[in-house]
């Protein structure tokens, strides 16, 4: 399925060790990646401080975009589960002074609940 929900946009776990390699230079000393998603090229990575969102461009893709956003930006955020005739689960998060919320699908397999209780634990008790 993974394969699948790529080509869907879908998003699918990915191996923290390689993010936090991939992220050298990003991350502070004892910051630590918590998990990670990615959607085709793309990936979100949820760290104990921060959610860093990582948009690869361009046909090499060696241009990257890293848009990071403190946990205590965050101002409420949404998951919808996945349903009978509709398989993918949706992610919505607003951050303050933004419109409109930062959105990404993940696929049935994900197990978005997890998600969403890290992200609950990061912008309510932090």
């Amino acid at each position: 399925m993974g394969l699948f929900n790529a080509i869907l946009g879908n998003a699918s776990s990915i191996d923290i060790e390689d993010v936090v390699e991939q992220l050298e230079g990003i991350l502070f000393p004892g910051e630590k990646v918590e998990s990670a998603f990615r959607v085709i090229r793309d990936k979100w990575v949820f760290t104990d401080k921060r959610l860093i969102m990582i948009e690869v461009q361009g046909v090499t893709g060696k241009k990257k975009d890293y848009h990071s956003i403190p946990y205590k930006s965050i101002v409420r955020f949404s998951i919808e589960t996945n349903g009978t005739f509709d398989l993918d689960c949706d992610m919505k998060i607003w951050v303050r002074s933004m419109r409109e919320p930062f959105e990404r699908k993940f696929g049935k397999s994900e197990d978005v609940r997890s998600i969403q209780q890290a992200l609950a634990y990061h912008v309510l008790c932090d």
